[in-house]
C-alpha cells in the first residue's frame, strides 16, 4: 500500500489513514492458544492467528477458495484451516494443505501481514511489508514502568479517525466536561512542531470550588482562594506524532504523573467508524496500595469524560453526513496545523490501496507437506 499527500483542499474527512505503520489490532489477553479472531483494518479483513506454539501471525481473512473468513476456522498446529473445506494455510499464508487434493496440486495461498505483541496489544503492519522492518512500533506509556499502574481501554466511536485527534489536541472543549471536571478553563502555553509531529502544552485554572474526586487523590487538592482564579500546577502536553497521540501531565517539579497513549484504527470500508486503542498510565502514590483503592473511581471517571468526547464526536460525524461534506470552521490555530498534518500523513482520496494485496493473490505458492 503506498500513500499519495492529500491536497490542501481535501475533505479531511475523507482522508485514509496511512497504512505503513504499526497499528494495534486486538488485546493480547483476548486471543487464547489455539484460537483465531477476525478484525478490520479499514476496508481490510484480517485474521489474528495464536498457534498452540509460536507466536501470533496474521493473514487476510478470506480464504482463497471461497472468500470465507479464516479467523471462523480451525487452529490446527501452526496453521488455520478454513471453516468450510478445510484448506489449510500457514504463518507465511500459503495454502499448505487442501485435504482432497495432492500435495503437488496445492492453489494460491492469502495475504499475509507483519505481525508483533507489545503493551498487551497485537499490533500489524497493514501497508508495505518492506517497510515494517525499518518503522519502529510506538512508545506505549508506562507499560512497562512498575513505578506506574496502566489501564486499557478500548471504545468503539462511530466517527471519522481525525475528529478524535482534534477532540484531544484541543483543551478549549473542557466547557463539555464541565460536569464532571467542575469549572476550570485551559490556558495554552505553547506548541512545538515538526514533520510529522505536532504537540500543544496546556495549564489549567479551576474557576469554581468543585474538584473530581479522582482528580484530588491522584493529583492533591487544590487550595481553593475565593479572591483569584486558582491555578492547577500541573502541565498538560497532547502530542501528535503521526499516526499516534499521546497526553503527558508533569508536575510542579517536572516530573511525569500521568501519561496516555492512544491510536484510533478504521474497522469499517468506509473509514467512519473507529476502534481506539489506549494506555493510561498513572504514577503510584507514595502510599502503598492508594492506587488500588482509587482505580475504580479513576475508571469511572475516565469513562464518563470519554462518553462525552464520544456523543460529541459522533454529532460531528453526523453533521458531516448530513451536509455532505466537512463545513467545520476551525478558528484555534494548533488545531488548524493539526488538520494540515493529518492530511499531508494521510492517504488521499481515490488512491489505491489494494494492489499489492491483488498481487499477493496471483502468486502461486510453493507446494508444502503438511
Amino acid at each position: 500500500m503506498t500513500s499519495s499527500p492529500a491536497s490542501p483542499k481535501t475533505d479531511l474527512r475523507r482522508v485514509d489513514i496511512n497504512p505503513d505503520f504499526w497499528y494495534p489490532l486486538a488485546w493480547s489477553k483476548d486471543l487464547k492458544r489455539g484460537k483465531t479472531i477476525g478484525r478490520r483494518f479499514g476496508r481490510f479483513p484480517i485474521a489474528l492467528v495464536r498457534p498452540e506454539e509460536g507466536s501470533v501471525f496474521a493473514l487476510e481473512d478470506r480464504c482463497a477458495h471461497r472468500q470465507v473468513p479464516l479467523s471462523l476456522g480451525k487452529v490446527s498446529g501452526e496453521a488455520v484451516q478454513c471453516c468450510y473445506h478445510g484448506w489449510a494455510y500457514g504463518r507465511s499464508g500459503r495454502c499448505i494443505d487442501v485435504p482432497y487434493l495432492g500435495k503437488g496440486k496445492l492453489p494460491n495461498g492469502v495475504k499475509t501481514y507483519p505481525c508483533r505483541e507489545a503493551g498487551g496489544m497485537i499490533f500489524v503492519f497493514p501497508g508495505d511489508a518492506s517497510k515494517a522492518e525499518s518503522v519502529p512500533l510506538p512508545p506505549l506509556a508506562q507499560v512497562n514502568n512498575p513505578a506506574f499502574k496502566t489501564r486499557h481501554f478500548s471504545p468503539v466511536v462511530k466517527c471519522h479517525y481525525t475528529f478524535l485527534h482534534e477532540n484531544l489536541m484541543d483543551m478549549n472543549h473542557q466547557f463539555l466536561h464541565r460536569r464532571q471536571m467542575g469549572q476550570i478553563k485551559a490556558r495554552f502555553l505553547g506548541q512545538d512542531a515538526g514533520e510529522n509531529f505536532i504537540e500543544a502544552r496546556y495549564s489549567f485554572a479551576r474557576t469554581g470550588n468543585q474538584q473530581p474526586l479522582a482528580e484530588r487523590l491522584i493529583f492533591g487538592k487544590h487550595h481553593d482562594d475565593p479572591n483569584r482564579e486558582q491555578p492547577v500546577e500541573e502541565i498538560v502536553s497532547i502530542r501528535t506524532t503521526y499516526p499516534y497521540q499521546s497526553l503527558k501531565i508533569h508536575d510542579k517539579d517536572g516530573d511525569l504523573i500521568m501519561e496516555l497513549f492512544s491510536v484510533y484504527v478504521p474497522n469499517t470500508a468506509d473509514g467512519m467508524s473507529t476502534q481506539t486503542f489506549g494506555l493510561l498510565s498513572v504514577l503510584r502514590p507514595k502510599t502503598p496500595f492508594l492506587i488500588d483503592l482509587i482505580w475504580p473511581a479513576l475508571g469511572i471517571f475516565t469513562h464518563r469524560i470519554f462518553e462525552e468526547d464520544r456523543e460529541i464526536m459522533e454529532l460531528e460525524q453526523n453533521a458531516w453526513r448530513e451536509l455532505g461534506g466537512d463545513h467545520n470552521v476551525e478558528v484555534f490555530p494548533i488545531v488548524r496545523k493539526l488538520r494540515d498534518l493529518l492530511a499531508a500523513n494521510g492517504v488521499a482520496p481515490g488512491t489505491d490501496t489494494t494492489a499489492q494485496a491483488e498481487v499477493s493473490r496471483e502468486q502461486p505458492a510453493d507446494p508444502v507437506v503438511v
